[in-house]
């Protein structure tokens, strides 16, 4: 048995990197590396709500396109074009059937509609999971937030109701109460909870006067929050936690596994180092198992959660506290002013 073996949400896992949804995990090329340097599991890259509306509206106009075109026509039928859903159903199912560890499909949808059906075809492809992205920025600001994450919370229980394999939940950490929302979704029946999502924020070139969307790929420093609500909830949910966000050394996985996550995803550093860093991280890992002696992952997961860790405040306000009591020697540091 590989001691790096893992699971999550019911899925057996021969290691607890999983590379997350991105343009990676919809190249065949790359899922098959992908395997090959060793990764425990990946996402396909999302299917979107606005592909599944596009195709719906372009379908009607498809279809009375030549309406009024006269009888000799080369055919009667309409040139559809953007049969987007239906061929990323196609693709997650090659993609499932192209390498042998788990295949985790990816809705990010917004009406409940949406997500119970498109979660179907989802699993009829044959994918192991699902993942649900519950990103969205609300439009409506007479909408209160306690409406949203009702919403959100039936979301979950519909498409649990639709399917039989297990869900996990993609979320942002923009909640009043994240420790109480991410409570109600495992008892609502999420199999797993994702913290937390990385958005591409808009941005403005001043020069050009125009909206850009620039690569912002992660950093080392964005493993803090998701750290933070890990070690929070661990042991705390009946649901498994993935922790994404920030992770780009073995170092950064080690410290989520500390933590309690069961799993983490990875993306930025494979776009930096390329699909070999999946390889560095799990060597990294072992042997930092090998020189503490652990023969397991589960030897030393949750050790340093909240509920474990022998400073209760870790992941509250210990630290805020201490860089107040100690502002002084950071001011007193030559060179810093």
């Amino acid at each position: 048995m590989s001691k790096l073996q893992s699971s999550y949400m019911g899925m057996d896992l021969k290691n607890p990197l999983i590379v997350g949804a991105c343009s990676l995990t919809s190249n065949m090329d790359a899922i098959r590396k992908i395997e090959d340097n060793g990764a425990g599991a990946l996402i396909i890259k999302s299917l979107f709500e606005e592909q599944i509306q596009y195709k719906s509206h372009n379908h009607d106009q498809d279809l009375h396109m030549y309406d009024n075109w006269h009888a000799e026509m080369h055919s009667i039928f309409p040139e559809v074009e953007h049969a987007g859903p239906d061929e990323h159903l196609m693709w997650t199912q090659r993609a499932k059937e192209a390498v042998k560890i788990p295949v985790i499909a990816s809705l990010n949808a917004i009406n409940t509609a949406t997500w119970s059906e498109w979660a179907k075809q989802l699993q009829d492809t044959g994918v192991d999971g699902l993942e649900l992205n519950f990103f969205a920025i609300p439009g409506d600001r007479t909408e209160a937030a306690a409406d949203i994450e009702a919403g959100q919370i039936e979301a979950i229980k519909a498409v649990k109701k639709a399917v039989k394999i297990p869900v996990s939940i993609k979320l942002s950490p923009y909640y009043t109460s994240p420790y109480q929302f991410i409570s109600k979704l495992a008892d609502a029946g999420a199999d797993g909870l994702v913290l937390f999502n990385r958005f591409f924020h808009p941005a403005i070139d001043v020069e050009n006067e125009s909206s850009s969307y620039p690569w912002n790929l992660s950093t080392p420093q964005d493993a803090g929050l998701p750290l933070r609500f890990v070690g929070m909830m661990a042991d705390k949910v009946s649901a498994d936690i993935c922790a994404s966000n920030g992770i780009h050394e073995a170092e950064d996985a080690i410290a989520m596994l500390l933590a309690g996550a069961s799993s983490f995803q990875v993306v930025s550093t494979l776009y930096k180092n390329k699909l070999k860093k999946i390889g560095d991280i799990l060597n990294g890992i072992e042997k930092w198992m090998d020189t503490k002696g652990y023969k397991g992952i589960k030897d030393f997961r949750a050790k340093l959660s909240e509920s474990q860790n022998e400073d209760k405040m870790a992941y509250r306000r210990v630290q805020y506290v201490r860089m107040l009591l100690r502002s002084n020697d950071y001011i007193e540091r030559p060179n810093v002013i």
